[in-house]
C-alpha cells in the first residue's frame, strides 16, 4: 500500500509495464549495456539524457564543488534517472553510474524527453513532478551544486546566491571565517580577501567574485546563443506576463526564445506570499510560481537564457534583429516586451552605498536570516510591501513599517489586518525616508525619517532596512523603438492588434505595458492573450 505522506514514491516511481511500453515509442536510441560501475553519466555532463532502468540498477550520487560525494537512491528496473536539467539538456547536478549487478538503460534526449512529457499525458505528469521534487530535494538537502566561499553578509555573496536562489539551483555557502576546509581551499588557492566570494562551481572550476553572467556560463545555464537562428518569438523578461507567454506560444508550436537580464520571476518572483492569485487559496511564494511557470515552458521547448539583457532592436530585412550584453545577436520574426518594472529608489545620499548590505527591495529567505531577531524598517503601502510585512515580522524582533498614506487606500484588505495583528509592527503614517546612518565597514546602523506635515524628523536604529516604494517602467532599451507615454511605458493597440505597439511585430504586455493592471493574474493573462495576436503577424508576415 501506497503511503501518500512519504513522497518518495512520487519522487522515485516505478512505471508499469504498460507504461515502459508507452515510454518505448519515444526513446532517442537503443537500450546501452553497462557494465558494474560503469559511469552512466556525470556531474556537468551536458545534454545527459534521462535514462529509463530495464534491468539491473543506477547509484545516483551528489556531489558538490569541494568534490564531497553523498548517495542519493538507486533506480531500479521501470524506474528513471534524472532532474529538471534534463528537460532542458543542462548540465546534470548529480552523477549515475551501474549498481552492483551492471544496468540496461534506455535513453531519453532532452527534445524525446519534452516529446515524451507531452504525448503522453499521464506519464508526462509522473515525470516531471518527480524532477520537479528531486529538484527541491537537492536543493533543500545542501551539500551537492555550487558553493560559495566568504562571509554571509557579503554583498557580492548575498548577489551570488540570491542569483542562484531565484534560478532554483542547489548552492550552499561556507564561512570563511568559521569553516575550516573552506579556509584551507582560500589559502590553497591563493585567493586575497578582496577577490572574494571565491564560487566553486559543481565541474570544479573557481571563479573569484564573478559577476552573475559569469556564473550562468560556468554552470552553463545559457543557451548557445551563437547559432544563427530564427526564433518565431523572442520574449524580453522572464516575469509572469513573459513566462506565459512563453507555455503557451511553446505549447502551440512556435520556437520561443525568453531573455532575462536578471532572474526568473521579476518581481513577483520577490514576493513571500501571494494570497490573491486564483486557484491558491492558501497562498505559494513568488519563487514557487515562477519556478512552475519556468518548468512548464521547458516542458514545451522553450529556451529561457538568464541573465541577458537586450540592448538594441532593429529591422533588418523584415526581420527583427536583437542585440544583447555579452555580443550575442539574435534574430526574431516578433517580438514580446515583458520586461515589466525596477524597483524605485528612493533619493537620499549614499542610498547605493548600502544596497545589498542594508537596504533591499525584496524580502527573502535569505534577508530574513540576516536580520533574524534584529530592528528593521519597511518603506512602502501597497500589496508587495504588505507580504514583506507578514513574512518579515516572524523573523525580525521589530519592524518600523514607514507609510506616507493609511493602508487602507494602498493594501487590500487582508494584508491590513493581518500587520495590524502583528505584535512586533509599528506602522508610521506621513513619513518619508530622509537619511541613512553607517559606513561600509560596519553597513547600515540607522535611518531618519521626515514628517510630510511639519517636516519634524526621528531617528530609529536599525541594521535593514526594506524598499517597496512602487516601479518604474523597465523599457529603457525600447523607448526610442516604439511609442511610450509620459511615464515611460509602452503604449499598444495603435493598429490593428491590441497588444501590438507602434512597431510592427512587437508586442508589449505586463507591467511595462501603458494601462496594464498591476497584478500577477493580469500579467499572466496578457500572456496568454498575446499569442493569438503572434499568430495573427506571423500569418501577416507569410
Amino acid at each position: 500500500m501506497v503511503d501518500t505522506n512519504n513522497r518518495n514514491y512520487q519522487k522515485f516511481p516505478t512505471l508499469t509495464p504498460d507504461q515502459m511500453e508507452v515510454a518505448l515509442r519515444f526513446a532517442s536510441r537503443p537500450p546501452v549495456n553497462f557494465a558494474p560501475g560503469d559511469a552512466v553519466y556525470g556531474i556537468s555532463d551536458c545534454e545527459a539524457p534521462m535514462w529509463l532502468v530495464l534491468d539491473g540498477t543506477i547509484d545516483v550520487l551528489r556531489r558538490d564543488g569541494l568534490n564531497r560525494k553523498a548517495p542519493i537512491t538507486s533506480y531500479s528496473k521501470g524506474q528513471f534517472s534524472g532532474e529538471v536539467n534534463q528537460v532542458a539538456g543542462l548540465p546534470a547536478i548529480a552523477a549515475g553510474r551501474a549498481g552492483l549487478q551492471g544496468c540496461t538503460a534506455l535513453p531519453f534526449e532532452p527534445h524525446h524527453l519534452r516529446a515524451l512529457m507531452v504525448g503522453s499525458a499521464e506519464l508526462g505528469e509522473i515525470i516531471m513532478r518527480a524532477l520537479i521534487l528531486r529538484r527541491v530535494d537537492l536543493i533543500d538537502q545542501g551539500g551537492s551544486g555550487t558553493v560559495l566561499i566568504g562571509h554571509p553578509d557579503n554583498a557580492d555573496l548575498l548577489r551570488l546566491q540570491g542569483f542562484l536562489t531565484r534560478s532554483g539551483l542547489p548552492n550552499q555557502v561556507l564561512d570563511v571565517s568559521v569553516d575550516n576546509k573552506a579556509r584551507a581551499l582560500v589559502a590553497r588557492t591563493g585567493v586575497l580577501p578582496d577577490e572574494l566570494p571565491l564560487v566553486v562551481c559543481p565541474d570544479g572550476q573557481l571563479l573569484r567574485r564573478p559577476e552573475n553572467v559569469e556564473l550562468a556560463a560556468c554552470l552553463g545555464i545559457l543557451p548557445d546563443l551563437t547559432i544563427d537562428r530564427l526564433f518565431n518569438v523572442v520574449i524580453v523578461g522572464a516575469g509572469p506576463a513573459g513566462l506565459a507567454a512563453a507555455v503557451y506560444a511553446a505549447s502551440e508550436g512556435l520556437s520561443v526564445l525568453v531573455l532575462d537580464e536578471a532572474s526568473i520571476g521579476g518581481q513577483a518572483g520577490a514576493s513571500a506570499r501571494i494570497e490573491n492569485y486564483l486557484g491558491f487559496p492558501t497562498g505559494i511564494s513568488g519563487q514557487a510560481l515562477s519556478g512552475r511557470a519556468f518548468n512548464q515552458a521547458l516542458k514545451f521547448g522553450a529556451e529561457i537564457a538568464v541573465p541577458v539583457s537586450v540592448e538594441h532592436l532593429e529591422v533588418v530585412s523584415d526581420t527583427l534583429h536583437l542585440t544583447c550584453s555579452g555580443g550575442y545577436k539574435v534574430r526574431a520574426t516578433t517580438v514580446v516586451i515583458a520586461s515589466g518594472a525596477r524597483y524605485r529608489r528612493p533619493d537620499v545620499e549614499n542610498l547605493d552605498l548600502f544596497e545589498g548590505v542594508g537596504v533591499s527591495y525584496w524580502a527573502s529567505a535569505i534577508e530574513a536570516r540576516l536580520c533574524a531577531g534584529r530592528d528593521v524598517a519597511l518603506i512602502g503601502g501597497g500589496n508587495s510591501a504588505g507580504q514583506a510585512v507578514v513574512y518579515l515580522a516572524s523573523h525580525v524582533a521589530h519592524l518600523d513599517l514607514i507609510v506616507r498614506r493609511p493602508l487602507e487606500e494602498t493594501m487590500s484588505r487582508y494584508l491590513v489586518d493581518r500587520i495590524a495583528a502583528l505584535p512586533n509592527v509599528k506602522i508610521h503614517i506621513g513619513l518619508e525616508l530622509h537619511a541613512l546612518d553607517g559606513n561600509s565597514a560596519t553597513g547600515l546602523s540607522g535611518a531618519t525619517f521626515r514628517n510630510l506635515l511639519d517636516g519634524a524628523t526621528c531617528h530609529r536604529a536599525l541594521c535593514h532596512m526594506f524598499v517597496f516604494i512602487g516601479a518604474e517602467p523597465n523599457a529603457g532599451w525600447a523607448d526610442s523603438l516604439v511609442e511610450i507615454n509620459n511615464k515611460g511605458f509602452i503604449v499598444t493597440g495603435a493598429g490593428t492588434l491590441p497588444l501590438e505597439t507602434s512597431m510592427s511585430g512587437v508586442f508589449a504586455i505586463g507591467d511595462v505595458r501603458a494601462g496594464s493592471t498591476k497584478r500577477v493574474a493580469a500579467a499572466v493573462g496578457e500572456g496568454a492573450a498575446v499569442v493569438a495576436q503572434i499568430h495573427s503577424a506571423l500569418a501577416r508576415s507569410c
